[in-house]
């Protein structure tokens, strides 16, 4: 699996630039704002990026790097169900199952979730940190994904693109917080939003779907728990990460509209099937063979949705 030279990379790389600098938000809200802004304060990213990466050493050397018996039962036990879920990350792409890499991975999760306690860690989270780490990684490595290794790295660059990680996951998660707080609030209240939406864009779906008994949450949990990821080939991540670092702070109500276009593809193959067949196939959706193509359909689809919606939300009755 290549990492393509799109603008999706290129916007990850350069979205870093604010994750690490206390710039007013009215500067960041689009890749032009971020591609114009970074190079003319390039002395004060350098500083900034060193000091955050110290700040994220230190992180690990204060609540990573210490023995059990220093950490409480409930650390303990989310470290490890972080070192459960790492081997399940991405299992499709097979450098995702090296040894170093999951531990890079743990360490990433384990200090985001020690400094957000609200939240602490929920699964889904490390599935949000992949794309980031196959993007800075790439400054290292070349070739296809499946060749790299991380042995080829020296510790200072591993601990480069972790903190270069660790701080893109955070500036991600502050915006949808409430996703992963007790209960996932945030996330209950996007599915309704998308069922509300379907209903209005598309009624016989809608309808088909209620008459066979089947609830939003049971398959579109998981795609406002992993972002997708989950959902579609990995080879294609960074491209939907562009559209979803674009959108800012604005991101969580725009992926009702990504969701309802992606659940729209198969609108008249839905209609076809009955409540378990619904399941199975929203559960395990056919997006293997799809390209660059297919997903930009999607997402066009989902900005003429939300032009025509967005200002008219009356098709959300509550929330």
């Amino acid at each position: 699996m290549e990492v393509h030279n799109t603008f999706g990379t290129i916007l990850i790389r350069v979205v870093i630039v604010t994750m690490y600098t206390d710039f007013p938000d009215n500067i960041c809200r689009g890749p032009n704002s971020f591609l114009g802004y970074a190079p003319s304060n390039s002395d004060r990213r350098e500083g900034v990026l060193k000091r955050k990466r110290l700040e994220y050493l230190d992180c690990v050397a204060q609540y990573y790097d210490i023995p059990d018996s220093e950490r409480t039962d409930e650390e303990i036990n989310m470290l490890r169900q972080i070192a459960v879920d790492c081997p399940r990350t991405v299992p499709d792409v097979s450098f995702f199952q090296q040894a170093e890499v999951q531990k890079s991975l743990e360490r990433i999760l384990y200090i985001w979730a020690i400094r957000h306690p609200a939240s602490g860690y929920v699964q889904g989270i490390n599935d949000l940190a992949t794309p980031f780490l196959v993007v800075f990684l790439s400054e290292y490595l070349e070739g296809s994904v499946d060749t790299w290794s991380m042995a080829n790295l020296s510790p200072e660059q591993v601990s480069n693109v972790e903190a270069d990680c660790y701080w893109c996951l955070t500036k991600l998660l502050d915006g949808m917080q409430d996703h992963y707080t007790f209960a996932q609030p945030g996330i209950q209240r996007l599915v309704f939003k998308l069922k509300e939406l379907v209903r209005r864009i598309n009624e016989p779906v809608s309808r088909h779907m209620e008459e066979q008994g089947l609830e939003f949450l049971q398959f579109s949990f998981r795609w406002f728990n992993c972002l997708l990821i989950r959902e579609i080939p990995f080879r294609l991540v960074t491209r939907l990460w562009d559209t979803y670092l674009a959108e800012g702070d604005a991101l969580p109500d725009f992926l009702v509209y990504i969701f309802a276009s992606f659940l729209l593809t198969w609108s008249d193959k839905l209609q076809k099937l009955e409540f378990q067949e619904m399941v199975m196939f929203l559960q395990h959706v056919p997006t293997q063979n799809w390209s660059d193509v297919e997903l930009e359909m999607v997402l066009s689809q989902a900005y003429m949705w939300h032009t025509m919606f967005n200002n008219s939300p009356s098709h959300f009755l509550a929330g």
